[in-house]
């Protein structure tokens, strides 16, 4: 049976301009470990596969014009919101799309079976990123949540607001830009809602409305495995202090310890969902205490580390260099 080998290389699934997975593979390099860093939008068009499966998993030659590597020597993968591959466009349609399909089906279905580490493995990373499912599993083990309404019910949501009684938010229930036919594109802020501008526009499709969370500071967390790495964000702008990405240059930045229970809750909620990465989302409130708004399975966190020092890739390289059988 072919043993999964201690020193094999690691693999970095990504686009190709991604400073994170630049800062990881640097790290990787650090401690001589071997490298195959690709795109799957590259798949099958510059990079081809060839593997088998007898008894053991499946063994063969991922390869693009620079290196290749083994698959059985895989020690561990990086993914990172990789393109979907992608088959010639001289090829017409229905085919084409078929075979984007068999492609995909082909290349991550062949990652997925190698019983190695993950950071993070992403049918695990998809279903842990949807909001719903967020807050109750945050909740069930002692973290913070504000009080959300889900809904498509405008009636429903000036309700919520009048409940609330106080300032409500509507924020994205999952990342991504608008996307305009020009190729222009703008992310989607989270905003403060004035409960008599709500009107049927709710019905069009889904919203996420939550009270607001009155705060000193708001609190990035990124978890490798166990290990902790919690900076503050102080917003400058008022644009900032209700999203602080809305307005980055406003920011300034602060290393900070995480209270035991968060410790635990985050640990507790990464174990729920079998992660070894988190980019967590709180705000602390003027009395110290916590609220979770969300985590990012595959969130961004290079800009942290340029800004605090704090040493993440260091710790994510120890992770997948370190892999498992």
């Amino acid at each position: 049976m072919t043993q999964h080998l201690s020193g094999g290389p690691v693999l970095v699934v990504t686009k190709e301009l991604d400073p994170a997975a630049d800062l990881v593979v640097d790290e990787l390099t650090i401690r001589h470990v071997p490298v195959m860093r690709f795109d799957m939008g590259d798949f099958p068009q510059a990079i081809s596969l060839c593997v088998e499966h007898a008894a053991a998993p499946w063994a063969g030659v991922l390869a693009d014009e620079y290196r290749s590597v083994r698959l059985e020597e895989v020690r561990a993968v990086y993914y990172r919101r990789p393109r979907l591959p992608a088959v010639s466009e001289q090829m017409e349609e229905p085919h084409r799309t078929w075979a984007d399909e068999q492609a995909l089906a082909g290349l991550l279905g062949t990652l997925y079976a190698l019983p190695v580490t993950w950071v993070n493995r992403p049918e695990v990373d998809g279903i842990a990123s949807h909001k719903p499912g967020q807050l109750p599993v945050a909740a069930a083990h002692g973290l913070r949540t504000p009080r959300s309404l889900i809904t498509t019910d405008p009636e429903a949501a000036r309700n919520f607001c009048h409940q609330v009684g106080g300032r409500v938010i509507c924020k994205p229930l999952m990342g991504g830009p608008l996307k305009y036919p020009d190729g222009h594109r703008t992310g989607v802020p989270t905003h403060v809602v004035d409960p008599d501008t709500i009107d049927d526009s709710v019905s069009l499709t889904a919203h996420l409305f939550q009270e607001w969370v009155p705060k000193s500071h708001e609190v990035r967390l990124t978890v490798v495995g166990t290990d902790l790495f919690a900076a503050e964000i102080h917003a400058g702008s008022d644009a900032a202090r209700v999203d602080w990405r809305s307005d980055y240059d406003a920011l300034t930045y602060d290393v900070c310890k995480v209270p035991d229970d968060v410790r635990a809750g985050v640990l507790g909620w990464l174990e729920h969902f079998r992660l070894d990465f988190g980019a967590f989302d709180f705000a602390v409130t003027p009395s110290g205490n916590w609220v979770m708004f969300e985590c990012n399975p595959s969130g961004e966190w290079s800009w942290i580390q340029h800004r605090t020092g704090l040493p993440i890739a260091a710790h994510i390289a120890d992770l997948l260099a370190k892999g498992r059988p």
